[in-house]
């Protein structure tokens, strides 16, 4: 099915991204990958494009761009031509908005030109060893100390964790209520901040994931993000966007995995002919490419909701859950199909492989999404 076309000055920012992934990300991925961190030039280099951030005011530095389709085009591009490791939309699209949302205007004054420019780079603190989808199981707390916050506490897999200059972290400010934690904004430097390792990971290499620790830190009162008591329910604000985030790189990464197969099996010989001419070949590639196209179909159809502001949590569950199982099973059929090459790390479906699976995971499980969705329907 012909995907319904962008329009033209969607394609020319789609021409420009392009561009960008295929010159300034693309030739970098080996390099970051044996280094386990991108390096802070990718986030300079995207802010000179106008790449973050572009919902933000032009006041800012932003470009004032709600649509998503934008973005959606920016994380296509990545996939097919950069890096799955550079996480730009992470800090741009994911964490930003909290500032945009929440942000008082001395923030937003403070903190967005560096953030738009890519001088500064986001991370959101929210996982701790026992508390990952389940957030309000988090044990990190805040004091109340008159004229500042006392922040203890830890947290794991954060992604840019080594790289973040600023982190939006969750805690707890009422032990007596387990929802009432609040959102701190904690600056590279501060006192009592300091940073793990960087965690080695199955996939995603060239993306820095770090444990954190907060030890007696003293957070401005100036640095509090949203409403304190609130931080629990802005978080779930963004958790739609963050699931359709999720779904708008797993549909392109599944359709990717399937065009490098498709290659290598017209080139395979197998018996005498190519492997694209066997019966359980053409079958199994039919299949994905027909799981594709519908994700492709309904994501598009939640982007287009998502634009007009109306995007459930259902659908956002229904849709990241979908996406990132078509995903997994994209990268397995076509691992298979490669046979022993696609165990050598020098075919791109073995890194494919790797990289996919954290999808099934992050942005929230696939069990939580079905729970989300039979909520829906059954209670």
């Amino acid at each position: 099915m012909q995907r319904k076309p962008f329009d033209p000055e969607m394609e020319l920012f789609r021409d420009q991204a392009r561009r960008f992934f295929q010159n300034e990300i693309r030739p970098h991925s080996e390099k970051w990958r044996e280094a386990g961190i991108v390096d802070r030039e990718a986030f300079l280099k995207a802010g000179e494009q106008g790449f973050l951030c572009m919902w933000a005011d032009e006041k800012y530095g932003g470009a004032g761009i709600s649509d998503f389709r934008y973005e959606q085009i920016l994380i296509e591009e990545n996939v097919y031509h950069g890096d799955p490791g550079f996480f730009m939309t992470v800090h741009s699209r994911l964490i930003a908005p909290y500032l945009g949302t929440f942000g008082t205007e001395e923030q937003k004054d403070r903190f967005f030109p560096d953030i738009i420019s890519g001088k500064k780079i986001l991370a959101v603190a929210m996982t701790e060893p026992g508390a990952g989808s389940d957030i309000a199981g988090t044990k990190t707390r805040a004091e109340d100390k008159g004229d500042h916050w006392l922040l203890n506490g830890s947290k794991t897999y954060i992604s840019n964790g080594i790289l973040a200059d600023i982190v939006f972290v969750a805690a707890k400010t009422d032990p007596d209520k387990p929802h009432a934690m609040t959102l701190f904004i904690v600056e590279r430097g501060m006192e009592g901040f300091e940073r793990g390792r960087n965690l080695k990971k199955m996939g995603l290499k060239a993306q820095d994931t770090a444990e954190l620790f907060f030890h007696n830190v003293k957070v401005p009162k100036s640095n509090v993000l949203g409403t304190v008591g609130k931080g629990f329910y802005h978080l779930m604000h963004a958790l739609a966007e963050e699931r359709l985030l999720s779904a708008a790189g797993n549909v392109p990464a599944a359709r990717a995995a399937v065009n490098v197969t498709r290659e290598f099996v017209r080139d395979r010989i197998l018996f005498g002919q190519p492997l694209s001419k066997m019966q359980n070949t053409r079958f199994k590639l039919a299949e994905l490419d027909t799981e594709i196209e519908m994700a492709q179909c309904f994501l598009d159809r939640c982007v287009e909701v998502h634009n007009e502001g109306k995007l459930s949590a259902e659908d956002a569950a229904r849709i990241k859950l979908f996406a990132s199982e078509v995903y997994g099973r994209a990268v397995d059929e076509c691992l298979q199909l490669h046979g022993g090459a696609g165990y050598m790390d020098e075919y791109p479906i073995c890194r494919m492989y790797q990289d996919e699976r954290i999808n099934r995971i992050f942005a929230g499980t696939s069990e939580i999404m079905k729970e989300i969705v039979a909520r829906s329907i059954l209670d």
